[in-house]
């Protein structure tokens, strides 16, 4: 695990970002495609990155042969959970949680995100983190999934509305879809922003991943 600083252009030219986990990634086969880096912070659904959806964004790039170097930026955390309890623990992360559509990008993130998008780089956002290029990336194209809760079944729909609050386009697609939006090389796919079963995010997020591939020619 590398830390945000550190991550620029000139170490890899794509990009995947979700939001949270703290982890290594073992692997013994040497690859030679696409060189992907993947912006993770915290640990758990409650912290930020699911892990079902790092383990997938994981896998899929390794089918897609994939050189994957991960990152994190290394500052406190508004809170961390404790999973046992479901209750903030006594440690101390972009605050959309808090601020909504006014929320603060962590500066690291946000200088790495508007450099790829300058270098014409390839993008991939899953779950919530489309709110990143909505409040960074004028006029980009992004999915959260749906608009409405359908009776819980999108508990996050209001994010959809922040997008739109921010100057973004929201496309609405199901959790097993990725939006593309060629014109910013941005990909996007809601993950858990739907209440819904693991293959289905397992689904949209190999397609977010392989829409970055292709747009980085790989």
């Amino acid at each position: 695990m590398f830390t945000l600083k550190s991550l620029s252009l000139k170490t890899l030219p794509k990009l995947v970002i979700t939001h949270a986990l703290n982890a290594c990634f073992h692997t013994g086969a040497r690859v030679c495609g696409a060189k992907v880096a993947v912006v993770l912070s915290g640990c758990g659904v409650f912290d930020g990155t699911e892990i079902h959806e790092a383990s997938a964004i994981l896998v899929h790039l390794s089918r897609g042969g994939a050189e994957v170097q991960m990152f994190a930026p290394d500052v406190a955390q508004m809170h961390v959970i404790d999973h046992q309890k479901g209750q903030p623990a006594e440690e101390s992360r972009s605050t959309f949680a808090v601020d909504g559509s006014d929320f603060k990008v962590n500066e690291d993130v946000e200088r790495v995100l508007k450099d790829f998008h300058k270098a014409g780089k390839p993008i991939g956002l899953c779950c919530i983190s489309p709110v990143l290029a909505a409040k960074l990336l004028p006029g980009v194209e992004v999915t959260v999934g749906h608009e409405e809760e359908q009776g819980g079944r999108w508990p996050y729909a209001g994010t959809a509305q922040a997008i739109k609050a921010l100057g973004a386009k929201h496309c609405v697609k199901d959790p097993h879809e990725a939006h593309v939006d060629h014109k910013n090389k941005v990909v996007t796919t809601p993950a858990y922003m739907c209440e819904t079963k693991l293959h289905l995010i397992f689904d949209g997020i190999g397609a977010m991943v392989t829409n970055v591939l292709k747009l980085s020619g790989k």
